[in-house]
């Protein structure tokens, strides 16, 4: 069971985005950061663990070519093996920060040379993968930045076509994660990212020094915003409210849960323990507990924890620790961060 903390306030409501929340957690320094997107800025809060708010800052949608302020579309931080950087997203561009926002260290202008007078452009869905940082495209294509250590450098690296619609969100895990659980024969082959588009397809990665394209998920009529991969295994929520289970390497359905009545708009796992977070349109979020059966090695699932977050549009929900004891959720004009713990 979980229970409401204190809440943290936030400056202005969060945009009606899908993944529409951000969470990094610092535990040597006991700190919680959290990133929430409104119209063209987005706003970083910095919590201790009763939830008392210690820091805001704000940052701008970088301007690029136009005349119309750029919205942004999405603020996510990456989680890299020598250093964090904070990802913004928006119709203009690509920008990535120092963890706190403190230093711009890259931009990348949107080219919309190849878009047709009709059609938006923007970039949406960002994940880590090793030293690397993707970004989806409007177009369907997918970035892929090779990080350095340290410093400015940052070079687009590869260009991923998989999809002919715009991504909606980007998935990884760490390749070492899914070794331990995958016979001998079948480690040269480890699908460590997924990426999903507004048809439903689902495309999923080995990444690498040149990333390999291993299976294709057909989508069936409605959008997939949100993806997770626990353990080799795609989880993926959709605009009819379910929630699909597949297997990464093959693509074979495992379990579908009727999970929401209406459209999902965002999932999170928690890596350590297997839980599966689900927030839908339908004000609810639901935790699922994720295992894989020790016979025939077929995911299981079980229903934890339903909570109602009454007359609000949810548009972001998050774990806010790896080991899922705590979660945050927000929605549409909603001036606030909405946390719960586990009693």
């Amino acid at each position: 069971m979980f229970r409401r903390e204190r809440s943290i306030p936030l400056r202005g409501s969060a945009a009606a985005l899908c993944n529409n929340l951000s969470v990094l957690q610092l535990p040597v320094r006991n700190l919680t950061h959290f990133g929430v997107v409104h119209g063209p800025s987005a706003q970083l809060l910095s919590a201790a663990p009763e939830g008392v708010p210690l820091a805001q800052r704000q940052l701008q949608a970088k301007e690029g070519a136009g005349v119309s302020p750029p919205l942004i579309t999405q603020v996510h931080w990456c989680v890299l093996p020598f250093r964090v950087l904070l990802v913004l997203t928006s119709h203009r561009g690509i920008q990535m920060y120092e963890s706190d926002g403190s230093v711009m260290v890259y931009w990348h202008a949107l080219d919309a040379g190849d878009a047709s007078l009709v059609q938006a452009v923007f970039a949406r869905g960002i994940a880590a993968s090793g030293h690397f940082i993707c970004v989806g495209m409007w177009s369907g294509r997918v970035l892929v930045f090779d990080i350095p250590a340290k410093g400015p450098n940052i070079v687009l690296s590869e260009e991923l076509a998989g999809h002919q619609t715009p991504i909606t969100d980007i998935a990884t895990e760490p390749a070492q994660g899914q070794l331990d659980c995958k016979p001998l024969e079948n480690r040269d082959c480890v699908a460590d990212m997924v990426t999903a588009d507004d048809s439903g397809l689902l495309c999923v990665w080995q990444s690498g020094p040149e990333f390999k394209l291993l299976t294709r998920i057909p989508g069936f009529g409605v959008p997939c915003p949100s993806v997770q991969l626990w353990q080799g295994t795609v989880a993926a929520g959709y605009g009819n409210g379910q929630v699909r289970l597949y297997e990464a390497s093959t693509g074979t359905l495992h379990v579908q849960i009727d999970a929401h009545a209406r459209a999902i708009c965002a999932l999170d796992l928690a890596p350590e323990v297997g839980k599966l977070l689900s927030a839908a349109e339908d004000t609810f979020v639901h935790i699922w507990q994720l295992s894989r059966s020790p016979e025939g090695g077929y995911i299981e699932v079980e229903h934890c924890h339903g909570e109602c977050v009454p007359d609000t549009q949810v548009c972001g929900a998050r774990f806010c620790d790896p080991s899922g004891s705590s979660f945050a959720v927000t929605g549409y004009d909603l001036a606030e961060i909405l946390r719960f713990s586990s009693m």
